[in-house]
């Protein structure tokens, strides 16, 4: 699958600090301890509707990582899936009587054009489920040939993984069983599922049901289960001992639980990610953005009202990535006159010196995205330079590729 074409990214001079950033499973900010190459794989979107800033959010998270990743000299192996082969996706193309592929094909061009528009660099991978059946055949083949899953008797022989199949399962989440057994009712998980070894237990290849899409395996027709669709693609593209595993919190579990433990059971590592990196919730009026509550605001909406993604970007970096946050007109007013004030500051022909504001941009940005202490970093320098002046003419020039190269924003 394609991705969306690169913004230009400026080289800084020198380099910032190694990346610090906080690991779900050790509930700690910690060292990113990549090699030459640092591995990231970044759970993508089911597309059944267009981008909102909730997805917005979570991909410019991971877009901060891997311009700081490069900026300190990393090469980057990002890979992102989409989930095309889902629920969502098929309930939202029967009710709209279109093709899936076709609905899945539209969203994800919208989604493009959206990432593109907000400069997210993109992953070198693309990769959509569909594209990934045999891969994910390959892995459930091997899982139940180690008895790390089974098959449930009845009209429909589902393939379960069990819970149970790895000693470290429930590691990254830290939840206890309640806990897991209630998000698996909530997140797409079947807990009451009858003739599962474990309510717990997660779904890896659906058989095939009437009216669904289903592709021919040795253990009957049908479609990847979730969990086990970013572990193939992931173990195939990568391979093991990532660096980071990504994605908004709401996938903590069960997705990035089981996805880790499917890698984990086949490979006999102990843990899939080095890093597992998880975004925050944004809202609107208290409450999560969600289709389901008729509270999105799109990119796409933004970008035709005239909005300047620029100050989207901007506005949603002006809280911290791990937080949950609201999304009102105030903040994109404040990102809006932010953006002005920036790109007044950086057409002056002179400035005051500028050294020390990107070497703080850099040193917040590298422990563990402090977005708003950089942003609050770059409008001391702004202030200066707009009622004081400077006498450094290449200083506003200075400030505009930081800018450009670290928070991807162009002035």
């Amino acid at each position: 699958m394609q991705s969306w074409p690169p913004a230009r990214l400026p080289v800084l001079p020198g380099r910032g600090p190694e990346l610090r950033l906080y690991d779900t499973s050790d509930r700690q900010v910690r060292p990113l301890a990549a090699g030459p190459t640092a591995t990231m794989y970044v759970c993508g979107i089911t597309p059944y509707d267009a981008t909102h800033l909730g997805h917005a959010a979570t991909y410019l998270a991971f877009d901060l990582i891997q311009r700081l990743l490069l900026d300190i000299g990393h090469d980057v192996h990002y890979v992102q899936n989409v989930t095309d082969v889902d629920e969502p996706l098929f309930e939202r193309a029967d009710s709209d009587g279109v093709p899936w592929r076709e609905l899945a094909s539209r969203e994800v061009g919208l989604f493009r054009d959206d990432m593109a528009a907000l400069r997210v660099l993109p992953p070198r991978e693309y990769v959509a489920a569909s594209e990934a059946v045999a891969e994910v055949i390959e892995l459930v083949e091997k899982m139940l040939a180690s008895g790390a899953a089974y098959i449930v008797d009845g009209d429909y022989p589902d393939v379960y993984f069990r819970a149970d199949a790895t000693l470290q399962f429930g590691y990254e989440s830290g939840y206890d069983r309640d806990t897991m057994l209630a998000l698996s009712a909530e997140r797409g998980g079947d807990p009451e599922r009858p003739g599962k070894s474990d309510q717990l237990d997660a779904l890896m290849w659906r058989a095939a049901r009437p009216g669904e899409p289903s592709w021919p395996s040795p253990f009957g027709p049908g479609r990847p289960g979730w969990h086990v669709e970013c572990a193939a693609i992931a173990l195939s593209r990568i391979g093991t001992g990532l660096d980071i595993q990504g994605g908004g919190s709401d996938l903590i579990f069960p997705h990035h639980e089981f996805t880790a433990a499917h890698a984990e059971c086949v490979s006999g590592e102990r843990r899939f990610a080095r890093h597992y990196v998880h975004a925050g919730m944004i809202g609107w009026a208290g409450h999560k953005m969600s289709k389901s509550r008729g509270n999105l605001v799109l990119v796409s909406a933004l970008r035709a009202e005239g909005v300047e993604p620029a100050a989207i970007r901007l506005g949603l970096l002006a809280g911290h990535y791990r937080a949950d946050r609201d999304w009102d007109a105030q903040l994109l007013e404040q990102a809006t006159a932010r953006l002005q004030r920036w790109r007044a500051a950086t057409t002056l022909p002179a400035g005051p010196d500028a050294a020390d504001t990107i070497a703080r941009l850099r040193r917040y940005l590298a422990d563990d995205l402090d977005t708003p202490k950089a942003l609050a970093a770059l409008d001391g320098w702004v202030t200066d330079a707009l009622e004081y002046g400077g006498h450094d003419a290449d200083a506003p020039r200075a400030v505009a590729s930081a800018v450009d190269a670290l928070l991807g924003v162009e002035l």
